[in-house]
């Protein structure tokens, strides 16, 4: 059984010693051997802020939103009208951070400024 001390980071135990660092293959995590106590948090990225409506109010996967702005649909001649209802979104990385289905559109991406939360 290894002695090393688990990954700070992932919580991996199969960390391996090199030169005077402790290296997880996992995750690449590198810390010093010499450190008395490894931080909790190094090599996490940093939590994404809130994503949040038009008015500021919190987002999340599962809300039902109302889009505050006519919406040409990129590609077709369809347009998203203002008060089109749209309901259980799913909150994504990226220029538009919500996915959805539109009824009468289909599947798309939304930029959280041009909706509220209904």
């Amino acid at each position: 059984m290894s002695d090393l001390p688990p990954c700070p980071a992932c919580g991996s135990t199969l960390v391996y010693e090199y030169s005077n660092t402790y290296v997880c293959p996992e995750c690449a995590h590198e810390w010093s051997a010499d450190a008395p106590e490894p931080l909790a948090d190094a090599g996490r990225q940093p939590e994404a802020a809130a994503v949040t409506d038009a008015n500021g109010t919190p987002l999340a996967d599962g809300d039902t939103v109302t889009v505050v702005k006519d919406l040409k649909v990129r590609g077709t001649s369809s347009v998203v009208k203002v008060g089109t209802k749209v309901k259980n979104i799913r909150l994504t990385d990226g220029d538009h951070d919500i996915d959805c289905k539109i009824p009468g559109i289909g599947p798309m991406g939304l930029k959280s400024e041009f909706v509220r939360k209904a």
